[in-house]
């Protein structure tokens, strides 16, 4: 990926600076991205601490009933009866306080996957995984290495979806059951998606899909994997709102998967 004045500019919005030789030309390896200070604006989704403790497995009894009873069922479902299924759930509490679900937005068949947290208030309101300030940085941090979440856009094509699809009261924190409830649904939407890399961001995002205790900042830097499929594991952007230092982190692991996916298709084509 060429270093341009369109992409300096795209870094700048994420308030980061390249800062680039005379030449105007710098390398992936010479750039050294820093901070533009700029104010945090308010959290608007629920988002967890990166390197909080892991949370205890649900019970077996939760474990049994989606395991055998639901998950067998959605894992033979195409999209409308996946989304039906979504929209119709009642299988935890989460439900009762829900406006909507948040079921997940792209291209239905994309290279990119985007993996989120839990939904937000203005998550809850619209329908759609990042949105509000946390969601114009993913856009921005998107862009930035040319994709876009719209189906059909002229950018690359990318899936968003949420490990929740229904927002937690207050955005507390995801519990165990309820993760167990709902993942059954990603892992299908991944199935349908057939990505060839994931973007794992935010700490109930990578240790959903790589059951995993370790802290983000120990799992970062390296590429890990989903059946079969890529992940890379990044902070969740609310929290980059709010620790503004980690975002030229965000950046490294952008281009780690930039670099993982480029691997893969120059495998593919031997």
């Amino acid at each position: 990926m060429s270093w341009n004045a369109y992409k300096l500019a795209l870094l700048r919005e994420m308030g980061l600076t390249a800062w680039v030789r005379r030449d105007g030309v710098p390398t992936a390896e010479e750039a050294d991205v820093q901070l533009r200070p700029a104010p945090a604006p308010v959290q608007d989704e629920a988002v967890a601490a990166p390197d909080a403790p892991w949370l205890p497995e649900p019970s077996p009894a939760a474990a049994v009933s989606v395991q055998g009873r639901r998950a067998g069922g959605v894992a033979s479902m195409d999209w409308p009866a996946l989304r039906q299924a979504v929209a119709s759930c009642t299988a935890c509490k989460l439900c009762k306080g829900r406006r909507q679900t948040v079921f997940g937005i792209g291209a239905e068949r994309a290279a990119w996957m985007i993996v989120g947290e839990a939904p937000g208030e203005q998550e809850d309101l619209k329908g759609e995984p990042f949105v509000g300030p946390a969601g114009k940085l993913l856009d921005q941090m998107l862009l930035a290495i040319g994709l876009a979440r719209e189906p059909g856009a002229p950018n690359g094509q990318v899936y968003i979806a949420n490990v929740l699809k229904c927002r937690p009261p207050h955005n507390r924190n995801p519990e165990p059951e309820e993760i167990a409830q709902c993942e059954p649904f990603l892992r299908r939407q991944i199935e349908l998606v057939q990505p060839r890399i994931i973007l794992a961001m935010g700490r109930f995002a990578v240790q959903t899909l790589l059951q995993s205790q370790e802290a983000i900042g120990r799992l970062r830097g390296r590429v890990h994997r989903y059946q079969g499929i890529p992940v890379v594991v990044t902070y969740h952007p609310a929290y980059l709102l709010r620790n503004l230092p980690d975002k030229a982190k965000a950046w490294e692991d952008l281009c780690l998967a930039v670099h993982q996916l480029g691997q893969e298709r120059r495998a593919t084509e031997v």
